[in-house]
């Protein structure tokens, strides 16, 4: 009988890891069709970050933050890489900060 419980325990812990990551899932499908709302477009805001920082782009995303939706741009100059946030709607800068932890986004506070 415990080995029964412990089964369905098991099966139910599987079905909710499950779940949790097909509704993390769409989160990411549903920030994506957003863009269609944004005033001004993923290539101009990749050109204003650039010009902001004289550099090359890297990486840019669309996402929600604090400041609403903005694209962050991660922009390359010389040997220093920078997160640049353009607001979605006015194309300005709304932030830069030298990148000093890493170069990649797995949504890691420090990046």
């Amino acid at each position: 009988m415990n080995r029964n419980i412990t089964l369905s325990l098991l099966g139910i812990a599987i079905a909710a890891t499950g779940s949790v990551a097909y509704a993390a899932a769409g989160d990411k499908a549903d920030d994506a069709l957003s863009i269609s709302q944004a005033k001004i477009s993923l290539g101009q805001a990749v050109n204003v970050a650039e010009q902001y920082i004289n550099g090359k782009a890297s990486r840019a995303e669309y996402e929600h933050s604090e400041q609403g939706w903005v694209y962050d741009v991660e922009v390359v100059n010389g040997v220093k890489v920078f997160d640049v946030k353009i607001d979605a709607d006015k194309g300005s800068v709304i932030s830069s900060a030298e990148d000093k932890a890493d170069q990649d986004d797995d949504n890691d506070k420090q990046d």
